[in-house]
């Protein structure tokens, strides 16, 4: 399906919704009126098997306590070997709600209040979050920039690791905001670099299947025929991937057995695990059913991504990262707008709800991130304001 035809089929105004996105403005930012291209959720609704089944589950009318069936466990097996050719087995299986969720779990199952763990920024927020907030000591290791390309410090995520006592590494990828999609190299050097220093991996593979062009997710756990899958745990979900996330229903990795032990032993006596069985039931018809969906979702984002590129040119130094993955953009724009104005900027000059850069990391004032999950249209409507308020900045 071609992305004209996607959008109009697909396309929700979610005004009035209880959208968190579109109807908490007022809440988030202050203000109720602005053009939403913050967090990362999408204006389509969801592959017909979705709503297919949700309906029979909800027609069954019982909504009694429930366990995850085998079917569940199949359908993420199947998806993870077809799509990223990462073959799992259900007993390193776990469900949590929500990749966030499992962040914080992990930090406080495997590590100890002022422990070390290492992050690169920019990066999700939340890393930073589950770290400072479960009171343990975040280290952040800045990704080396220049012009809107992001590559990663080896020296220097080494150096911090052996200077901190680092004892865990919450690694994004694909990475959220500069939307790389690490190599196999790159992979590799990092994993060995935390076996060598006993750091526990944690990856969070959320944005796993929304990778552009030539680019290829490669699941950290396979790196080296699975040399690191013992000093690793992996998350993924298919809320990025679907537009499912209040369905919180994500598939945590263990293949370690002892580590495996420590989760079962931490969420059954702190934070017993109840299953949603709405969110069992979507995260299966999706894996099952939504290819197409999905396939026709991934060229309606890489065309926003090429029309943002080619409108911005009339500003060669704002900087766009290149989309090797997820359906975020972040772009730079120091060269153009005063760093300690770009609120002002964005969203009291372009009307903009935006991430900005600083809540990636500190060293990172003066970027944006933008949602491209939504129609041409809305991203236009954007970008058209960005440029014509940095006519009259920069007149």
């Amino acid at each position: 399906m071609g992305v004209k035809d996607f959008c109009s089929k697909y396309y929700v105004d979610r005004m009035g919704t209880a959208s968190l996105k579109w109807d908490a403005l007022d809440l988030r930012f202050g203000d109720p009126d602005l053009i939403s291209m913050w967090v990362a959720d999408m204006e389509f609704k969801v592959p017909e098997a979705v709503v297919e089944a949700l309906h029979n589950r909800v027609d069954h009318g019982i909504f009694g306590y429930s366990f995850v069936p085998d079917s569940y466990y199949e359908a993420v097996i199947d998806w993870e070997y077809s799509h990223h050719g990462y073959k799992l087995e259900k007993e390193w299986m776990r469900i949590s709600p929500g990749v966030v969720a499992a962040l914080y779990w992990a930090v406080n199952m495997y590590t100890k209040e002022d422990d070390s763990v290492i992050i690169l920024t920019p990066v999700y927020y939340p890393f930073h979050n589950c770290v400072k907030e479960s009171h343990r000591n975040l280290v952040t290791c800045d990704l080396n920039y220049d012009k809107g390309i992001y590559t990663i410090d080896f020296e220097a995520f080494e150096r911090k690791i052996v200077e901190n006592q680092v004892k865990m590494y919450i690694m994004c990828s694909p990475h959220n905001p500069a939307g790389r999609v690490w190599t196999e190299e790159e992979l590799e050097k990092m994993l060995e670099i935390c076996a060598r220093h006993k750091v526990l991996v944690v990856s969070d593979e959320i944005h796993q299947d929304l990778v552009f062009g030539e680019k290829k997710h490669i699941p950290a756990a396979t790196i080296a025929n699975g040399k690191y899958a013992d000093n690793m745990i992996t998350a993924f979900a298919a809320s990025k991937t679907f537009n499912l996330a209040t369905c919180l229903t994500s598939t945590i990795v263990i293949k370690n057995e002892e580590l495996r032990k420590t989760w079962d032993e931490f969420t059954r006596v702190f934070n017993n695990v109840e299953v949603n069985i709405f969110g069992i039931t979507a995260v299966e018809a999706a894996l099952r059913g939504g290819n197409e969906w999905y396939q026709s979702l991934k060229k309606v984002i890489y065309h926003n991504y090429q029309m943002v590129v080619e409108e911005m040119k009339e500003f060669p130094e704002v900087y766009i990262a290149p989309l090797e993955g997820t359906y975020l953009l972040f772009m730079d724009l120091r060269n153009y707008v005063d760093i300690e104005q770009i609120k002002e900027f964005t969203q009291n000059q372009c009307r903009l709800a935006v991430d900005y850069g600083e809540w990636f990391g500190e060293n990172w004032k003066g970027f944006i991130r933008l949602n491209l999950g939504t129609t041409p249209d809305i991203v236009m409507s954007a970008i058209d304001s960005i440029k014509t308020n940095l006519r009259k900045v920069n007149g």
